[in-house]
C-alpha cells in the first residue's frame, strides 16, 4: 500500500480540515503540544528506543518525510501506540479522496473496536463523506459515532443532511432548526456550515441579510461578501457590489452617504454597516443608528440596537444598557435571530451591572428554554423574582440548583439559608474494584502519551475509558489515577459521579507543607491558593500551557523573572520554574502582589492572575456604582476569565470545608467591587 503523507500540509478545502476539532487534534498529534514535546525530545536519551522511534514517526508525519516514517515505523509493531501510525496513514488517504479507503476505514474500526482512535477515524471519514456530498454515507457513519456529535461542522452537516432528505412541512421544520443552529454558533464559517448556508439560500429558506450580518459580527468579512453577493433587489437585480463592499469595508462612509433616504436594499446594507461599525466603535455606530432610527422598522431597530448594545456590553460601556433598551422588545427576538443566546445573555449582564432587576427578569424570561435552564440564569432569575416581591417563586428557583456543586449552586444554597455541607464520603474503593484498571489497554496508551509529554492525547484516551462507568467504577478509576500520581485525571474522573462522592479526590491537597510554607507568611488563604492551583494545573507539576505558562501555578516566563527579581530569589533560572518550591514561592508571591495591587479583593486578584492586572483594573473603572462580587464576576467580558474566577472562588469554599469542616459564605468572600480609576501598575 502506498503511503500518503500530506497530512498536515495543504489540502483541498473541505470541512474535514476546517473543523476546529479536527485541526486541533491534527496539530496536537503532529506537534504533541509543542513545548512539552520539545522537552521530551531534548532528553530523548531517556526514552526507550521504541519511544524514540514513535516520536520520530510523529515528526515524519508532520513534515511529510516518507523515508523517515518507513524506517521508524518498522520498529513499532508492538508499541502501545502502534495504532496511531495506521491512523495517520489512513487519515491522509481519507483527506486525499482515495476512493478505496472506505474498506480500510471499516477494517481499522473493526480491528480496534471500542477504542478512541477508531471513533476518531470514523469521525474524520464521516466528515469527508459529507464534504463530498454523500449524505447517505454520512448518516450511516454518523449513527455509529460515540463522540464528536457536538462538533460545529458535524452539526452543520447533520442539519444539511436532514434538510436534503425531507420535504413538505418537515422541510420547513428542518430549515427552521438549521437557521437556529447557524444563528447561535460562535463560528459558522467552516465548510459544513457554509454548505448548509448555501443550501438554505438556494431554497429560499434563509435571509441573505441575516447571514451577512451574523458573519460580519463574527468578523468573517470575506464570507459575508460572498453571501451578500447573492442578494437581489425587489426587481430581481443583484445587489450593487460596490455598495456591499463599502458597507462592509468602509461602514462610516456608507452611512454618511445614505443617512437621509434609503431604498429597501440600502436599508439592509445600512444595517450591515452599523453592525460592522459597532465591532470597532459602538459609540459611532449608535450615532449613525440614531440618525437611521425612523427609516427602520421596529424589528430592524431591535436588530441594530441589539448588536450595538452587545458590542458595547463586551467593552463594559455604561451606555450599553440604554442602547439595549432602545431596541425594545425586538432585541434578540425570534428563534432565528443571529446570536440570540449571546445577545440576551449580555443584555441580562448589563442589566445586572445597572441594578435593573426588572430588565434582568424580562430578558431571562425571553431566553430560549435551554438557555433559561442554565444554573447561571436560574440563579439570577431567582434574585430578580425576589426583588419583585415574589419570594416563594424565588425560593423555587434557588431550590433547583442549590444541591449542585458549583458557584451558583453554592450561592443558591446561601439564598435558602442552607450552610454548605460536603456530602458523606463514599466508602473507599477496594483493591478488587481498582484491579481491572491496572490492565486496561486504553489507560496504558494514556500513560504512554503522558510519558511522551503528549497530555492532550493521553487525556482523550483516558476519557474514552470513562464511558458508561458506574459511580463505584469512577471512584475506583479515580483512585487508580491517584496511585499513579495523575491527579488531574483523578479530579476529572471523580467529578463525574452522581450519587456517591469523595471530595478528597475532587479537591486534593498535595504538597501542603510546602504550600503553607510560602503562603502563610504572606497572609494568603491556603484555601484560595489551592482553589487557584486546582484550576490552573490540576496539580500536574510539569504541565505547560499553549502560551508558555509552566508548573503548578502556571507562571509565564516574564512573570517568573519579574517576581524572582522582586523577591531576590537566589540562583533562579527559567529552567527551575517547574521545581515545586520555586513555583510555589513565585506563584504565591505574584498572587500576593496582585492582591495588594487590587486593594485586597480576591475576586479582582483572581481575575488578574488569569488575565493580567491591567484588565480587572479597567473592568472596575467602568462601574458606575458598587456591585456585589457575584455581579462583577458574571460580567467579566472574557469568557475564559469569567469561568476561571467563578471556579477558583467556588473551589476555595470546598477546600475550606475540607480543611476546617465549616464552609464560609461565598457571597461574603466575593464581597463588593466599587468603582475606581484604572490607574497604572508595574505588575506584568
Amino acid at each position: 500500500m502506498k503511503l500518503r503523507f500530506a497530512l498536515y500540509c495543504s489540502y483541498p478545502r473541505s470541512a474535514v480540515y476546517r473543523s476546529a476539532a479536527v485541526i486541533a487534534l491534527a496539530l496536537a498529534q503532529a506537534t504533541a503540544l509543542a513545548a512539552p514535546a520539545r522537552a521530551v525530545n531534548a532528553a530523548s536519551n531517556e526514552l526507550s528506543a521504541s519511544d524514540q522511534a514513535f516520536m520520530a514517526v510523529r515528526d515524519a508525519v508532520r513534515v511529510g518525510d516518507r523515508e523517515k516514517f518507513a524506517q521508524n515505523a518498522a520498529r513499532l509493531s508492538v508499541h502501545p501506540l502502534a495504532a496511531y501510525l495506521e491512523y495517520w496513514q489512513l487519515l491522509g488517504r481519507v483527506r486525499s479522496g482515495d476512493p478505496k479507503v472506505a474498506t480500510d476505514v471499516a477494517q481499522f474500526a473493526s480491528r480496534h473496536a471500542d477504542t478512541y482512535i477508531a471513533d476518531r477515524l470514523r469521525f474524520d471519514w464521516t466528515l469527508a463523506l459529507a464534504s463530498r456530498g454523500d449524505y447517505q454515507g454520512f448518516e450511516r457513519e454518523a449513527a455509529q459515532l460515540v463522540w464528536w456529535t457536538d462538533d460545529t461542522q458535524f452539526r452543520c452537516y447533520q442539519a444539511l443532511s436532514k434538510f436534503k432528505r425531507v420535504n413538505g412541512s418537515q422541510a420547513e421544520t428542518a430549515a427552521r432548526e438549521a437557521r437556529q443552529l447557524l444563528a447561535n454558533l460562535k463560528d459558522a464559517g467552516g465548510e459544513g456550515c457554509l454548505a448548509l448556508t448555501e443550501a438554505l439560500l438556494a431554497a429560499g429558506r434563509i435571509s441573505v441579510w441575516d447571514r451577512v450580518r451574523a458573519l460580519v459580527e463574527q468578523n468573517q468579512l470575506d464570507t459575508a461578501k460572498r453571501i451578500g453577493a447573492r442578494a437581489l433587489d425587489p426587481s430581481g437585480q443583484a445587489v450593487d457590489q460596490k455598495l456591499l463592499m463599502q458597507a462592509i469595508d468602509r461602514p462610516a462612509a456608507f452611512l454618511t452617504a445614505h443617512e437621509r433616504r434609503l431604498t429597501d436594499i440600502q436599508r439592509e446594507l445600512a444595517m450591515v454597516a452599523v453592525v460592522r461599525l459597532a465591532r470597532d466603535n459602538p459609540q459611532d455606530a449608535a450615532e449613525y443608528a440614531g440618525a437611521l432610527n425612523l427609516l427602520l422598522t421596529p424589528e430592524q431597530r431591535g436588530i441594530v440596537w441589539g448588536r450595538i448594545g452587545h458590542m458595547a456590553a463586551l467593552r463594559l460601556m455604561r451606555e450599553a444598557h440604554e442602547w439595549y433598551r432602545r431596541g425594545g422588545d425586538h432585541v434578540g427576538i425570534g428563534p432565528d435571530a443571529a446570536r440570540v443566546d449571546e445577545v440576551l445573555e449580555w443584555q441580562a449582564r448589563v442589566a445586572l451591572r445597572a441594578n435593573d432587576w426588572k430588565t434582568v427578569k424580562t430578558v431571562i424570561d425571553r431566553m430560549p428554554a435551554a438557555l433559561r435552564a442554565d444554573p447561571t440564569w436560574i440563579y439570577w432569575h431567582g434574585r430578580a423574582l425576589r426583588q419583585a416581591g415574589r419570594a416563594g417563586e424565588a425560593q423555587e428557583q434557588f431550590a433547583l440548583i442549590a444541591p449542585q456543586f458549583h458557584f451558583y449552586g453554592q450561592l443558591a444554597a446561601e439564598e435558602l439559608g442552607q450552610p454548605l455541607a460536603l456530602p458523606r464520603r463514599a466508602e473507599a474503593p477496594t483493591a478488587e474494584e481498582v484491579a481491572p484498571f491496572e490492565g486496561n489497554a486504553g489507560f496504558a496508551r494514556a500513560f504512554k502519551f503522558y510519558e511522551l509529554g503528549m497530555r492532550l492525547e493521553g487525556n482523550r484516551e483516558w476519557n474514552w475509558q470513562m464511558r458508561g462507568l458506574t459511580d463505584r467504577q469512577l471512584l475506583a478509576a479515580a483512585e487508580f489515577a491517584r496511585k499513579r500520581g495523575i491527579l488531574d485525571r483523578m479530579i476529572s474522573t471523580s467529578d463525574r459521579t452522581k450519587t456517591e462522592f469523595d471530595f478528597t479526590q475532587r479537591f486534593p491537597a498535595p504538597f501542603r507543607d510546602s504550600l503553607v510554607q510560602y503562603s502563610a507568611p504572606l497572609g494568603l488563604d491556603e484555601n484560595w491558593v489551592y482553589g487557584l492551583i486546582r484550576q490552573e494545573s490540576r496539580f500536574i507539576m510539569n504541565v505547560r500551557s499553549s502560551v508558555g505558562a509552566s508548573g503548578l501555578m502556571q507562571l509565564m516566563p516574564a512573570t517568573a523573572r519579574y517576581v524572582a527579581k522582586r523577591l531576590n530569589v537566589s540562583n533562579f533560572t527559567p529552567a527551575r520554574v517547574n521545581e515545586l518550591d520555586i513555583n510555589l514561592q513565585l506563584g504565591t508571591g505574584y498572587l500576593k502582589m496582585v492582591l495588594d495591587d487590587l486593594d485586597g479583593s480576591p475576586v479582582l486578584a483572581t481575575a488578574a492572575y488569569n488575565a493580567g492586572p491591567g484588565r480587572p483594573r479597567a473592568w472596575r473603572s467602568s462601574l458606575s456604582k458598587p456591585v456585589e462580587g457575584a455581579v462583577f464576576a458574571e460580567t467579566i467580558p472574557f469568557n475564559e476569565t469569567r469561568d476561571y474566577v467563578k471556579k477558583v472562588m467556588s473551589n476555595s469554599i470546598y477546600y475550606a470545608a475540607l480543611f476546617d469542616n465549616k464552609a464560609p459564605s461565598l457571597k461574603a468572600r466575593l464581597g463588593t467591587i466599587a468603582p475606581k480609576a484604572a490607574g497604572t501598575t508595574e505588575l506584568p
